[in-house]
């Protein structure tokens, strides 16, 4: 062979190179856009070169590598954040349910401390008024209540023979009077 034909070859077979790495960046760029899996394979069949191209082409070998360790430390930090996110609510979660547990032993402390003052307050009301000083309380109770019905009554009694008393006075004073005008008469006369 001669050696322009030679330069030539050499020459058409870079340009092919550079092109195929060109169609692989392209490639790549379009799956990082879809979010689609970076994978050789992925790459080769979207550039249009076989997947030994990508491993003999040190040039294509580095950018599938470099899209690849990029592709997975993206998914790692993607998973990381997603694992904060989750361990930051569960975090609030536990402080939130930490801080009402909490308040719901303060409020059953301070129940039963309210309980207890009211059951010594049972208690000293008891030794005030024993069982069976109640049941005396009631007969007093019902004892006075018949006494007042019969005072009620004697009152009632009363007051009726006060009203015909007070009307027997005034019989008797018109009466009297009756009389002293008859009695003026008869000595007028």
């Amino acid at each position: 062979m001669r050696p322009e034909s030679t330069t030539a070859a050499i020459a058409a077979r870079r340009r092919q190179t550079e092109q195929k790495i060109a169609q692989v960046k392209t490639a790549i760029g379009q799956l990082r856009r879809e979010r689609a899996r970076l994978t050789v394979r992925a790459i080769a069949q979207r550039a249009g070169v076989s997947a030994t191209f990508l491993y003999e082409n040190a040039g294509a070998r580095a950018l599938v590598q470099q899209a690849v360790t990029d592709s997975r430390s993206r998914h790692d930090r993607r998973a990381l954040q997603q694992h904060d996110q989750v361990e930051a609510t569960w975090r609030e979660r536990a402080l939130n349910a930490e801080a009402e547990l909490t308040r719901a032993q303060k409020e059953v402390l301070t129940q039963r401390q309210q309980i207890g003052e009211l059951m010594g307050q049972l208690r000293d009301f008891d030794q005030m008024v024993p069982g069976e000083s109640v049941q005396a309380l009631v007969t007093e109770n019902t004892t006075l209540k018949h006494r007042v019905q019969q005072l009620t009554r004697e009152h009632r009694t009363l007051q009726e023979r006060l009203e015909g008393a007070r009307s027997n006075l005034r019989f008797a004073d018109k009466r009297i009077a009756a009389l002293e005008a008859e009695l003026l008469e008869a000595q007028q006369r």
